[in-house]
């Protein structure tokens, strides 16, 4: 090893380099730690070692390459191996149960990195420590996983994806045995248990363990087979959707949803709609688009509008390249596009399936065991739909996690979860998934069109319809980049002390807050005692202002970008429809509320691009 003893002057991570450079069996990423240990590097490993990637409700998701602060095959064996030894002391039954892994189509050949090869080293881990693995033979949607927690009756789910994120990247998304993504104390007793498991177990790169074992088991067929039964049950108008004459475009993004979204559409009684061809097939590179998030807006579309123009079609249907969110665009009158926002499609969406469900059960008495759920970011839609309707809807924190483990709850007691979603385009239509689900929100959103083409009534139209009877609710929400950590935190703690020590602002602008909730620190006016009923959380930053014009606006940190993200909402009571006169009031509340509490020129913040 001459020549390749670390000398970095730090004994940390110094041990940190040598402790891979003995671990590491992967060539390309070892190659290339040796090199910079060769050349003197000591920025490039401070970057790859200086502290290792945080493992949290979301599991894991950075950047794929060498070095304890990125994904790759030794990173992926030391976290399977705190998980297990985590699940071997809290499940008793594991051996017999098992866990399911799937993975998605992503691929880093510079360091040797790619979901399949991660996933077949988790499971080589829980295989070799006589645990039965259900690993699925091919890629798959996210919501694979979570049904087949639940299907299966598992102890855990792993998936191995990044969503949306740039294509460098790649993630760890982890599910516990009710079928939801865990949620705290799991991800800091799984983080702790990582940390005691770190020196690669005997077998822990032997990937032919799998080959002749019995603990391995593929569930490909059975799962798709299914969940595409189950999913049926959600489908209220297969004649209509036989005979309809509505024809929808369908973009994968490059990732795994062409085929999952195809069989959805059978399974409703749908021709299948038209994929973007140079998207359909799955692609690590992500040719086409700059960024693969359909949540973006119109860039990502392109290719979609084109296709949708060459063929006469008015609707878009999108999903992220794992399949687990779902962007809807059609085609307005005037030849211009509308892509819906995730608030919008998930007032479309929640008020159809109600809609649906409502027919079903004419009892008046059923509505009081219904409930609906969102997260605090998004839309209030849905509870001005609850208070005329009678039914139930609950606030969570942001993440489906928060939904899922909800929803799971509720369910257990004998409730009925119709439906949950989020602003960032994430829906859960089938609570057969405790988790977003982009194929069966696909499926459901184009059965809604349908419908409505029956009636000569468009999307767009029928989003209005909603906000004339229950409430105009327009939201305008965006963000800022900022990479520096300190200016994030003053930026937050200034609005905390921005009347004085301890004083939150009295106004933004002219517009007038009355009252504050604060949940990184526990504090909310509204409440008595001034304590928050939602769980708080001091590892992130989410402040809530509600203004006397009946404006909501939250503003909060991302778990997996460097953004400082705001969300505004007008909510006007039922009557108030003079759209334009509420437009103009929710963009100079937004305004304000850039200008004064995110003070972008001042803390140096850039501002989102199209």
């Amino acid at each position: 090893m001459a020549g390749q003893t670390p000398a970095v002057g730090d004994a940390r991570l110094d041990k940190a380099v040598t402790d891979w450079i003995k671990w590491d069996k992967n060539p390309k990423t070892l190659a290339l730690v040796k090199q910079m240990v060769a050349d003197g590097k000591k920025e490039e490993l401070q970057a790859c070692f200086g502290s290792r990637m945080e493992f949290g409700t979301a599991g894991l998701r950075a950047a794929m390459g060498p070095g304890i602060s990125q994904m790759n095959d030794l990173t992926i064996i030391q976290t399977t191996q705190g998980f297990c030894r985590y699940l071997e002391k809290n499940i008793s039954d594991l051996k017999e149960r098992g866990v399911v892994i799937g993975y998605d189509a992503r691929a880093h050949p510079a360091s040797g990195g790619s979901s399949k090869r991660f996933a077949r080293l988790a499971a080589t881990t829980f295989v070799s420590q006589g645990i039965k693995v259900y690993m699925f033979s091919d890629i798959t949607p996210t919501p694979f996983v979570p049904y087949a927690v639940t299907h299966l009756n598992l102890c855990a789910g792993i998936m191995v994806t990044a969503s949306h994120n740039p294509k460098q990247d790649n993630g760890y998304k982890v599910y516990w045995e009710n079928g939801a993504q865990i949620i705290p104390p799991h991800d800091s007793g799984i983080a702790q248990s990582i940390e005691k498991n770190l020196e690669p177990w005997p077998t822990a790169w032997d990937d032919t363990l799998l080959d002749d074992s019995s603990l391995l088991q593929d569930p490909y067929q059975s799962i798709n087979k299914d969940y595409f039964e189950d999913i049926q049950k959600h489908c209220f108008h297969r004649d209509i959707n036989k005979a309809s004459k509505v024809k929808f475009v369908h973009t994968s993004v490059h990732g795994v949803g062409h085929k999952f979204v195809q069989s959805a559409f059978q399974a409703f009684g749908f021709s299948p709609p038209l994929p973007v061809e140079e998207q359909k097939d799955p692609d690590p590179e992500f040719t086409t688009v700059k960024y693969p998030n359909p949540e973006e807006g119109k860039g990502v579309l392109k290719l979609s509008f084109a296709l949708a123009e060459e063929k006469g079609v008015r609707i878009i249907l999108a999903n992220d390249p794992d399949a687990d969110r779902l962007a809807v665009a059609e085609k307005q009158e005037s030849g211009e596009w509308k892509v819906f926002s995730g608030n919008e499609l998930g007032a479309l969406l929640g008020w159809w399936i109600f809609t649906c469900w409502k027919e079903k059960h004419q009892d008046s008495e059923a509505v009081k065991n219904v409930y609906m759920l969102a997260s605090t970011v998004s839309s209030k839609i849905l509870r001005a739909i609850a208070v005329k309707e009678g039914f139930h809807f609950e606030e969570t924190l942001t993440g489906f996690k928060w939904m899922g483990n909800r929803a799971k709850q509720l369910i257990d007691q004998g409730k009925t979860v119709l439906f949950a979603f989020e602003e960032a385009i994430g829906y859960m239509c089938c609570p057969f998934v405790l988790d977003k689900d982009g194929v069966s929100a696909a499926v459901i959103a184009a059965e809604l069109a349908s419908y409505l083409a029956t009636k000569n009534v468009t999307l767009t139209q029928q989003l209005n319809l909603i906000f004339n009877k229950y409430g105009y609710h327009i939201s305008r929400n965006s963000y800022f980049i900022c990479h520096d950590q300190k200016t994030i935190n003053d930026l937050f703690e200034h609005l905390r002390n921005y009347n004085g020590e301890k004083a939150y602002p009295k106004l933004c602008g002219k517009f007038e807050v009355s009252s504050v909730r604060d949940l990184t620190t526990g504090y909310d006016s509204n409440q008595p005692d001034n304590k928050a009923i939602l769980p708080t959380s001091k590892s992130s930053q989410m402040i809530t202002f509600t203004f006397a014009n009946g404006g909501v606006a939250t503003m909060r940190t991302s778990g997996t970008e460097p953004k400082i993200k705001y969300y505004a909402e007008l909510c006007a009571a039922p009557g108030n429809s003079d759209f334009d006169v509420l437009k103009k009031e929710l963009d100079d509340l937004a305004d304000a509320i850039e200008e004064h509490f995110f003070q972008p020129e001042k803390n140096k913040l850039q501002r989102k691009t199209e």
